[in-house]
């Protein structure tokens, strides 16, 4: 192949035609629990998190709720993937060679995502979140109607696999997916490129500024604790009697179930079995979708 300009500008439209088809069928989980918030400079501050604005009796005037009781910062984090491939592998057309690599590496940032999602969810039983108690915590603090403080609980305890139950269904999410810059397929080929003139190498690479951070943790519980029925109902049971500061029930409804690999088998049974064990219908049959992740691998 002869190195100009034109035929340079042709190799790097089918590697970033090879990158884009692998991007887009690789599949993903993230978007079913988080929310993807844009970001408009190096970080963002969420000060409604923990705000249940309730429809109230109109009389007198209006009451103002205010959305900055709790403040919470996502700080957007530079991410990058660069391959480098030798001037000779151009000019001797060697491009099919690299078409994996490209592959790969659309598939890895369509999924990256996937990572910092699930890496957080996992971590939550040990990272804060916007009311200064861990994600997953036996006392995340409320304010009652009468101005006193009480407790509440979104863990199940225990110290095994962790699982977790989510309310997926409402505009705002357990978890946040922040994006600044999306993902970007670009290149370094002009001859006075320095890694052209110095290394006789054209570099491809892919960069973006995103970062993941939680929610409301309403609308999650975590438990370390066997993943059976009793456990599971429980879990059901607690997020559904979740109320506001003003005492108000928010009408969380579970409906997604999040496990990794090991406990795909127990998960499927809980939802998908008619029966029990020890006999009995399962009323718990279809009463969630269910996300095994790989990145929850123990």
């Amino acid at each position: 192949m002869i190195i100009n300009a034109q035929n340079l500008d042709l190799v790097f439209r089918g590697f970033q035609t090879t990158y884009s088809d692998a991007f887009l069928a690789a599949q993903v989980d993230w978007d079913k629990i988080a929310m993807t918030v844009a970001s408009e400079g190096s970080e963002e501050t969420y000060g409604w998190l923990g705000m249940f604005p309730q429809l109230r009796e109109w009389v007198g005037p209006r009451v103002v709720q205010n959305l900055t009781a709790h403040s919470f910062t996502i700080r957007n984090r530079k991410f990058e993937s660069t391959v480098g491939i030798p001037r000779d592998n151009i000019s001797d057309d060697r491009l099919g060679v690299f078409k994996p690599a490209f592959s790969e590496m659309g598939r890895l940032a369509r999924t990256h995502p996937e990572q910092l999602i699930f890496a957080l969810l996992a971590a939550g039983f040990d990272t804060a979140c916007f009311d200064g108690q861990n994600f997953f915590d036996t006392d995340h603090p409320v304010t009652a109607p009468d101005g006193t403080t009480t407790t509440v609980s979104n863990f199940g305890g225990g110290s095994g696999t962790p699982w977790f139950l989510l309310d997926t269904a409402r505009g705002v999410k357990p978890l946040i997916f922040q994006k600044r810059e999306d993902y970007q397929f670009t290149s370094l080929t002009r001859p006075e490129d320095h890694n052209v003139f110095m290394n006789d190498e054209y570099l491809y690479g892919v960069r973006a500024r995103v970062n993941a951070g939680f929610g409301l943790w309403q609308l999650a519980y975590g438990s370390k604790d066997t993943l059976d029925a009793t456990n599971y109902a429980a879990a059901r049971a607690a997020m559904m009697g979740y109320r506001s500061s003003e005492g108000r029930i928010l009408g969380v409804r579970p409906t997604t179930l999040v496990v990794g690999p090991s406990l795909e088998d127990a998960a499927l049974h809980l939802l998908n079995t008619e029966t029990l064990d020890g006999g009995g219908s399962n009323p718990y049959k279809g009463t969630a979708d269910l996300i095994v992740s790989p990145y929850l691998a123990a």
